[in-house]
């Protein structure tokens, strides 16, 4: 959910307060006690009710263009077994993020041997700038960096684009008025 879409909600419902929770940890919400929650539609759980807040997402291979000059770019995922990549994971303890691509429709999962693996985003851009190697992520996360020319993408065509983020929440019949106001407000900024 993106900081414009909260901030237009907390200046319009100055009486409502937010805690707004950042993990890639999967855990119930309900169970937690939590009102709702955030994630991709591909793994919201089907008995929760699920409203869009962001357009459609892309991962995305990225490479420095020093890094593609010195050692050229992949022209098919299984060739980046031969590259320098930098992995992300969520946690110390989890498994590094998982490279996933799609080639005639179909998932193709590629095991990246990574040269480096990091548990902080900026490091892992700020690596992929300074020619480090390729990495993989959410095209929004590398936005800033592939307007100022510092990244491009490589195996474009291998990286679809998929339904984006939802608020999803329980079907109950209480729902909190809060809550609602959250869900109305974000239906009209749609």
């Amino acid at each position: 959910m993106s900081g414009p879409l909260l901030a237009s909600f907390a200046d319009e419902f100055s009486d409502v307060k937010l805690h707004v929770t950042v993990t890639d940890e999967e855990f119930d919400i309900v169970a937690e006690g939590y009102d709702a929650g955030v994630r991709l539609g591909e793994v919201i759980a089907q008995d929760m009710i699920a409203v869009p807040v962001s357009g459609d997402q892309r991962q995305l291979a990225v490479a420095s263009p020093a890094y593609l000059e010195r050692f050229g770019a992949p022209a098919h995922p299984r060739d980046l077994a031969g590259h320098r990549c930098i992995g992300w994971r969520a946690g110390q303890h989890l498994a590094p993020y998982r490279w996933e691509f799609a080639e005639d429709g179909k998932e193709l999962e590629v095991a990246v041997a990574d040269t480096i693996t990091t548990t902080d985003m900026t490091l892992m851009i700020r690596l992929a700038v300074a020619g480090a190697g390729i990495t993989f992520g959410m095209e929004e996360s590398f936005r800033p960096a592939l307007d100022r020319g510092e990244l491009v993408p490589v195996l474009e065509e291998f990286c679809p684009r998929f339904p984006g983020f939802y608020l999803y929440y329980p079907s109950r019949r209480n729902m909190a008025p809060k809550l609602r106001a959250l869900i109305d407000h974000l239906r009209r900024q749609r």
